[in-house]
């Protein structure tokens, strides 16, 4: 999920523990866990998704 935040051109400005807090320059923001080698759960995804008002689809393309 990092990976897609930062290609959309995210920006990581903050980490507190094992979350990361992004934001873009058009005011967008999310928080995103890092946990390496495991996987988001689906309803985290839809609401990180959501958070940057990104549909599921336009999320596929980008990976």
């Amino acid at each position: 999920m990092q990976r897609a935040l930062l290609k959309l051109g995210f920006a990581a400005t903050r980490q507190h523990g094992s979350h990361v807090f992004f934001r873009h320059v058009d005011g967008r923001t999310t928080t995103a866990p890092n946990h390496p080698g495991r996987d988001l759960s689906p309803t985290l995804t839809r609401k990180i998704l959501k958070d940057i008002g990104l549909a599921v689809d336009e999320f596929r393309k980008i990976l």
